[in-house]
């Protein structure tokens, strides 16, 4: 073996360090970004789980659970797994999804840990006979201004996001982007910045940046250097008012479609790589709207089917996959973003203009990340549509033109640019709800950061 020379092995001793060091390469020595690295990555972290920490999740309530239901249940994908190296891994969340979509097994973990109790439907099952009441009571009153809102709650809002001390060598530069209130949404006003900084010292005015009033992910930018000693954690305080908004849809009063303007072609037209018109999209949509013409009904037959055959199941990271409209159909379970973007799939080949909106859910005790859309009725204009809020017994079909007031809208659009923009490619190439961070080596994903929202009702 030859002798390696003196100046080699000191620039090997140089990258070493600099590597250990998280210090930026010579262009001639640094790895480039690669998507496929980064897809391999963000895999990695989806699908976590060993087979037998699956098994250990599923004996707590199935105590003699056996390895031929476990492979039967992968072989069908309610179990789903992937080959992560060389070892097929299972997605974090298998085991528990496993009990959401098998009928026998959710009553079983029911029966054992207790029916759930709380969440928003509680809540909506007083809210929405409220908002019907006052909207048609708006009516019949013909009381001025937009007669379909109604029962407005007021709402402070601390976010916050918060990268942990080592994550980066002290001194890197991170770039934050914070989901902030639309202003552009009539349901959605008095939209009050408080304030925002980091590590709870206030920024400068001049520090911070807000997206452009077009962008379709709202947003709040901010910079901060890392430090030796303590975690770095961006925040920003507002207060808005968000209305619920209801429209007594009657089918026969649904007019037919300007099928020129621009924006009719827009909202129904395909969208690499999540709206498109495969062979198994055209096939149900025409299976499920044969022998009816009016939007409104087509839309309903979506919807409705949707709700009856798709439950919901805890999803995998929209940037690792390839076409989800496919994968729900394929795997017979989607969350909300996933079933929504089903329903606009489905809505768009039928010549129906649907555009996506999402956000956060800010029901009290249930506060969560959420999807959902804007449907264009001719004669009634965009109303909103919850696909996975579905057909509930004190609502029937409200959520298909419309939503309660606990909500928090920040996208009117998926998988668009941010304002300022992103370096490197997004932790959620689809949504933006979480945040977003990077810095000059690269993105930092969801597993190198954590969020928190809290919530003030202020009436």
């Amino acid at each position: 073996m030859a002798k390696m020379k003196r100046s080699e092995l000191i620039l090997w001793i140089l990258v070493g360090i600099a590597l250990a060091a998280n210090i930026w390469l010579p262009r001639h020595i640094r790895q480039k970004y690669s998507w496929e690295r980064d897809l391999s990555q963000r895999l990695a972290v989806d699908f976590c789980k060993t087979r037998e920490e699956v098994k250990d999740y599923i004996r707590k309530y199935y105590p003699y659970v056996t390895d031929e239901q476990i492979d039967a249940w992968t072989e069908s994908g309610k179990l789903e797994s992937m080959v992560i190296g060389k070892r097929t891994m299972y997605f974090r969340n298998a085991a528990p999804n496993l009990f959401r979509l098998v009928p026998e097994m959710k009553a079983k973990k029911e029966l054992i840990d207790g029916q759930p109790s709380g969440g928003h439907e509680e809540i909506d099952a007083v809210t929405i006979p409220a908002i019907k009441e006052e909207v048609l009571s708006r009516f019949d009153a013909g009381v001025p201004g937009n007669p379909y809102l109604a029962l407005p709650k007021r709402m402070r809002v601390r976010f916050s996001l918060t990268v942990p001390v080592n994550t980066l060598r002290p001194g890197k530069t991170l770039r934050c982007w914070l989901p902030y209130p639309r202003a552009d949404v009539p349901r959605q006003t008095d939209i009050r910045f408080i304030e925002a900084g980091v590590d709870s010292v206030a920024f400068p005015m001049e520090k911070i940046t807000f997206s452009d009033p077009s962008c379709a992910h709202s947003s709040l930018y901010m910079e901060a250097k890392t430090n030796r000693y303590k975690d770095v954690t961006f925040y920003e305080v507002f207060e808005y008012t968000s209305y619920g908004e209801w429209h007594p849809i009657e089918p026969t009063l649904v007019m037919p479609y300007d099928t020129t303007s621009e924006e009719y072609k827009e909202y129904t037209s395909e969208r690499e790589k999540h709206i498109i018109f495969t062979d198994r999209i055209k096939a149900l949509a025409d299976s499920l709207s044969a022998g009816i013409d009016n939007p409104y009904l087509q839309a309903k037959a979506f919807y409705t089917w949707i709700d009856g055959n798709i439950p919901w199941a805890s999803a995998r990271e929209y940037s690792t996959m390839e076409n989800i409209p496919e994968y729900v159909l394929a795997n017979g379970h989607g969350d909300c973003g996933m079933k929504t973007l089903l329903l606009m799939t489905l809505c768009r080949y039928k010549g129906i203009p649907i555009r996506w909106q999402s956000g956060l859910m800010m029901h009290p005790g249930s506060k969560n990340l959420h999807d959902w859309a804007e449907i264009y009725f001719e004669g009634y204009g965009w109303v909103p549509v919850d696909q996975s809020f579905g057909i509930t017994p004190y609502g029937g079909y409200f959520f298909l033109g419309g939503i309660e007031p606990y909500r928090l809208i920040v996208n009117s659009d998926f998988g668009r640019e941010f304002s300022p923009a992103k370096k490197y490619p997004r932790s959620e190439t689809v949504d933006f709800q979480r945040g977003e961070v990077e810095w000059e080596g690269g993105n930092l994903y969801f597993n190198q950061w954590d969020y928190d929202f809290k919530i003030d009702y202020l009436k």
